[in-house]
């Protein structure tokens, strides 16, 4: 058994890595409020003028339909090819399977500037002008990887006795489908589309090398905290590509965590 001042010790670390972690993420929605252009501590005051005059930048709001715009695409391209990836790997078995799936994670586990350069030279080689398609093309990349793992985590779950059993009662492959299967790994998918359109949407390396003279928010970001100037309106945009960020998260952690493999309609 755990002493108390163990307890109280264990308590107290995570607490300081916490602090640790989110007090920068904090201070940035505080400086938001900044009623001076100038970040120091203490703030003399809360203002939400900055808000208005970010809003009304034309700059910034082509870039967020620009990276709403990449990370809706790219997610959507991502659904579909890392489910079909994702069924193709667990359904069927051939030599060197392993070795595919391996090659299907080894884009996130890739360094993003090597990700980035690698497509800026297929681009450039191909003669493909950097476009909102090649930024999606350069997204879809690791947005695959989260669908996949997501869809073959849960697939790997899953009963396989109930495909049989529907089967056994003479339903079709689409009806096993659309009965069975597509309720049993929904909460993944949903999840992996999640978690997908948040790296999209804070992606700033490889957007980097596939965007050309296109902004996204943090390419603005970037380029507005390199210049030294507009902070005010950096924090505001900083806060919120953060909220864009950890929402989806929050909601993928919690469907993934409350399972879904028990969730089967009831026979029609």
């Amino acid at each position: 058994m755990e002493g108390f001042w163990t307890r109280m010790l264990l308590r107290l670390w995570v607490a300081l890595i916490l602090a640790f972690l989110f007090t920068p993420i904090v201070l940035i929605f505080v400086y938001a409020f900044n009623t001076s252009n100038i970040q120091s501590w203490p703030i003399p005051g809360f203002t939400t003028k900055w808000f208005a005059s970010t809003w009304d930048d034309p700059d910034v709001r082509r870039a967020l339909t620009l990276s709403l715009q990449a990370g809706l695409t790219a997610t959507g391209l991502a659904l579909v090819l890392g489910s079909c990836a994702a069924f193709a790997i667990h359904r069927m078995t051939w030599f060197g399977r392993e070795v595919v799936s391996l090659l299907f994670v080894l884009p996130l586990a890739l360094p993003g500037i090597v990700t980035g350069i690698a497509l800026n030279a297929f681009f450039s080689f191909g003669g493909i002008s950097l476009s909102v398609w090649t930024i999606v093309v350069g997204h879809t990349t690791f947005c695959i990887v989260v669908v996949y793992n997501n869809v073959l985590a849960r697939l790997r779950r899953t009963q396989g006795s109930l495909i049989e059993a529907a089967m056994d009662l003479g339903a079709n492959g689409f009806q096993v489908f659309r009965d069975i299967t597509l309720p049993l790994i929904s909460t993944s998918i949903v999840a992996g589309a999640m978690l997908a359109f948040a790296l999209s949407f804070d992606e700033v390396i490889v957007t980097t090398f596939t965007a050309g003279a296109q902004n996204t928010l943090p390419l603005w970001i970037f380029g507005a905290i390199r210049l030294g100037q507009r902070l005010p309106e950096v924090n505001v945009v900083v806060s919120f590509v953060i909220l864009v960020t950890i929402i989806p998260v929050l909601i993928a952690a919690r469907l993934t965590g409350g399972g879904g493999t028990g969730r089967v309609p009831a026979a029609r």
